[in-house]
């Protein structure tokens, strides 16, 4: 199922499918390396739901909840009933 980075659950991960959109944000959510194919997991939210936490290619990236919504994803399988923080 595909969805956007932001919707992840904490525990999940998910492949990358694509960036939404052409715009500076789109542009720096790749050059950080979040790229179709790049696999992230979900580890966790601050206390009121934003910025994000997820780890890719070895290291972690915190991304605001709207700059997470370029980040078109598809689930792992098994990852679906990944348990809440």
């Amino acid at each position: 199922m595909k969805r956007a980075a932001a919707e992840l659950k904490v525990g999940q991960a998910a492949i990358v499918e694509r960036i939404v959109g052409s715009d500076e944000i789109s542009r720096r959510i790749l050059e950080m390396g979040v790229t179709p194919g790049v696999e992230i997991l979900c580890l966790g939210a601050a206390p009121l739901g934003d910025p994000l936490e997820f780890e890719l290619r070895g290291y972690r990236l915190s991304l605001r909840k709207s700059e997470a919504q370029h980040i078109e994803v598809q689930l792992i399988e098994g990852s679906e009933d990944a348990p809440l923080g």
